[in-house]
């Protein structure tokens, strides 16, 4: 069965730095993408930046030029830099798999993502 497990995660300063990691088993790898996605107390889950089947990446407005997307397909873990990290940057961050054949308008979606990793805390004081 499909399982995604992320770490990384923990408590920093404003304007410091995290990486999170995703490693996925039990999927073909080239049927879906893979995308990080962030619910903060009281607030809808929400996309942050995905990877699609061509290795192109899209990034929610709020953490282009902070935020880093990145998979090492040998090792089927997907990786998320952050830096410059801000308060508003505090949530509960998951991985998600979704088809792959979604496109770039529906990539940040969680609606069309099936699967979920436990998720990963971040706080950022």
């Amino acid at each position: 069965h499909v399982q995604l497990v992320e770490s990384g995660g923990g408590s920093v300063q404003a304007g410091g730095s995290l990486r999170l990691s995703c490693v996925g088993s039990g999927y073909i790898d080239s049927d879906y993408l893979m995308g990080w996605f962030r619910q903060a107390p009281g607030k809808e889950r929400e996309g942050v930046a995905t990877i699609l089947r061509d290795d192109s990446t899209t990034y929610a407005d709020s953490v282009k030029g902070r935020f880093t997307i990145s998979k090492d397909n040998a090792k089927n873990t997907l990786y998320l830099q952050m830096n410059s990290l801000k308060p508003e940057d505090t949530a509960i961050y998951y991985c998600g798999l979704g088809p792959g054949d979604l496109t770039v308008a529906r990539s940040l979606r969680p609606l069309y993502f099936s699967h979920w990793g436990q998720g990963t805390q971040v706080t950022v004081s």
